[in-house]
């Protein structure tokens, strides 16, 4: 197939090129900055300049490359686009996001019906953000939690769905490139255990979610599907198994107030109250096959 993939030099999209050009698809893939493709170009993919917040310009890049199938994994997530990494000013941070998830989205969807493209596939996120009531682990059939910053994803998973397309509700991103800023902190011992650290999270290794994507890709599914590994777990457990695997000392503990003092009342309400994601309906419809089952498994081969 043809495949356009908006976002393509971004930390999933540079796991994800290559795998659809190994399967041989033709792929058209998406950066911001003329600089980055000759990186495309050496992922196997025709690389273009394109800005999903610019109807002309993606109606215009949709339009060349006469795709099968758009996957859209645009973000404005790096420093160069959202400014240092901040929880407490979450709506700064992810301002740009924000827009690309709604207008980037509305802009796509557009541009798929202007040009007779029938299949869209985009990015969604699960990670502890399944609504705060009832069981810790959520389903497709779960709403989200609504909280700063990420209000602009019902919208995306709205539009997406309402026009026949997929959205893959990733969770948390580890593997190469992926969440190097995080380990930063752990290192640093800047990245503490709130309360008990009773909140639940979803991780998934990007070569994961890209080989789950590829799958959403060639056989056009439709509806929403959580793209997480086999073990949602506290976060008590998680974080200090990363510190350790990092070769960090084990993380501070910081009650609850003093963190909703310093670091907010998103970052208590995550790490405390956050639901994580079931992933049996991606293994089930789209006959998925994780390469990392277990964030533990994840993360000790990362750091081995």
């Amino acid at each position: 197939m043809r495949v356009f993939v908006a976002g393509g030099t971004g930390v999933l999209g540079r796991r994800l090129v290559p795998q659809l050009v190994a399967r041989g698809h033709q792929v058209t893939a998406t950066t911001t900055t003329a600089g980055k493709l000759g990186l495309l170009e050496q992922l196997g993919a025709e690389g273009v300049v394109m800005d999903g917040l610019d109807a002309a310009s993606v109606g215009e890049a949709v339009a060349a490359a006469r795709p099968d199938t758009i996957v859209n994994q645009m973000t404005a997530l790096s420093t160069t686009h959202a400014g240092k990494p901040t929880l407490r000013n979450a709506d700064r941070f992810f301002a740009r996001t924000n827009r690309l998830r709604s207008e980037g989205v509305d802009h796509l969807l557009a541009a798929a019906d202007a040009t007779g493209v029938a299949h869209v596939v985009s990015q969604g996120h699960a990670s502890m953000n399944g609504i705060r009531t009832g069981g810790w682990v959520k389903t497709e059939q779960d709403p989200l939690e609504v909280i700063p910053g990420t209000h602009a994803m019902h919208h995306l998973e709205q539009a997406v769905v309402g026009a026949g397309g997929a959205v893959l509700r990733y969770g948390g991103f580890y593997g190469p490139g992926a969440n190097d800023d995080q380990l930063e902190l752990v290192r640093k011992r800047l990245f503490p255990l709130v309360g008990t650290g009773t909140g639940f999270f979803s991780w998934v290794h990007v070569d994961d979610a890209a080989s789950a994507t590829v799958l959403a890709v060639e056989q056009k599914v439709t509806g929403v599907f959580n793209i997480v590994d086999d073990e949602p777990a506290p976060v008590s457990a998680w974080l200090p198994y990363l510190a350790e695997c990092a070769g960090a000392k084990p993380p501070r503990r910081l009650p609850a107030w003093l963190a909703r003092l310093l670091a907010g009342e998103m970052v208590v309400g995550m790490m405390t109250e956050g639901r994580a994601f079931s992933n049996a309906k991606a293994k089930r419809e789209l006959g998925w096959e994780l390469r990392y089952p277990s964030w533990r498994q994840g993360f000790a081969e990362k750091h081995a």
